[in-house]
């Protein structure tokens, strides 16, 4: 079997269990300087597939490429701690305030830069938005087959991928050729944990906007190791239209977010007894809970 070209698609996300009265802008954007930041879940899950497969195929080849502010650096150095070959940020000041398709319209933009490549793997959605579009959007505007919610791949031919796929009430196998893009379920396997040898290989990584502060040891370290300069794209270097990138592409507007939390009115105590057992299950039944 040939060694694959797999892209990861990666987002630093607010944490939504902490989102409080300042977490939107006047303009309805996400005000993410105000919010602790984290690896998308779903987007790890994805992650762990694509080294799931080089560890499968000797040679694959494993890019991750997030879009983001600055500090989404972190999740290309997250990437190369887990086990990726190389990562690419996609930066610039322009592609704020997204919303699905103008994000899925850059994204594609930088993987038609990258040009070679047999697998796109993303996580199902991300938290923030909870869309699960920006996957389906990407392979559309590639015109390219799409294998959503998968949970395993099952088999890599020469040609073509098989892959299990989560659905509501049950699994489906489902077969694709290259190139294919893939969306990860939750439910497939946990990321595996930073390798020590890459934290201190890769720790020093760092995109050019980053390495302006002007660290005279990083610059010497960056010299001397190229492979510690994470790519960043401008507007310019993914060839964008900025009508469609940005708020200026984005027809959706976001109003408003609140955090709610759901508390019970009432509540009652069942022991272990069959009676007990019995009476909840006829109560279900009988609100159509379940039956």
């Amino acid at each position: 079997m040939r060694p694959l070209k797999i892209v990861v698609l990666a987002k630093q996300v607010p944490d939504t269990r902490h989102v409080g009265p300042d977490a939107m802008k006047p303009d309805g954007t996400v005000n993410r300087g105000k919010l602790a930041t984290v690896f998308n879940p779903d987007d790890l899950h994805a992650l762990e597939l694509a080294l799931n497969i080089k560890d499968r195929i000797p040679g694959t080849h494993v890019t991750i490429l997030t879009m983001g502010p600055q500090k989404a650096a972190d999740i290309i150095r997250e990437g190369y701690y887990r086990g990726v070959d190389d990562g690419i940020m996609i930066s610039d000041r322009r592609f704020g305030g997204a919303d699905t398709l103008a994000t899925s319209y850059t994204i594609v933009q930088a993987i038609k830069k990258i040009a070679d490549y047999d697998l796109i793997v993303g996580g199902r959605q991300a938290i923030d938005g909870d869309t699960a579009q920006v996957g389906p959007q990407c392979a559309d505007k590639l015109n390219i087959p799409q294998i959503t919610y998968v949970e395993e791949v099952l088999t890599i031919e020469e040609d073509k991928i098989i892959a299990r796929r989560r659905l509501e009430n049950g699994v489906e196998v489902v077969s694709s050729p290259y190139p294919c893009l893939m969306t990860v379920h939750g439910s497939s396997p946990e990321c595996r944990s930073r390798h020590a040898k890459n934290v201190m290989k890769y720790k020093y990584a760092r995109t050019k906007t980053e390495m302006r502060k002007g660290d005279p040891i990083l610059e010497e370290l960056h010299k001397k190791r190229p492979y510690l300069v994470i790519p960043e794209w401008s507007v310019e270097d993914i060839v964008a239209d900025e009508a469609k990138i940005g708020l200026a592409g984005s027809p959706t507007k976001v109003k408003s977010v609140s955090s709610i939390v759901l508390t019970a009115n009432e509540s009652k105590v069942l022991t272990d007894s069959d009676s007990d057992i019995e009476g909840m299950i006829k109560e279900l039944i009988k609100h159509h809970t379940i039956g």
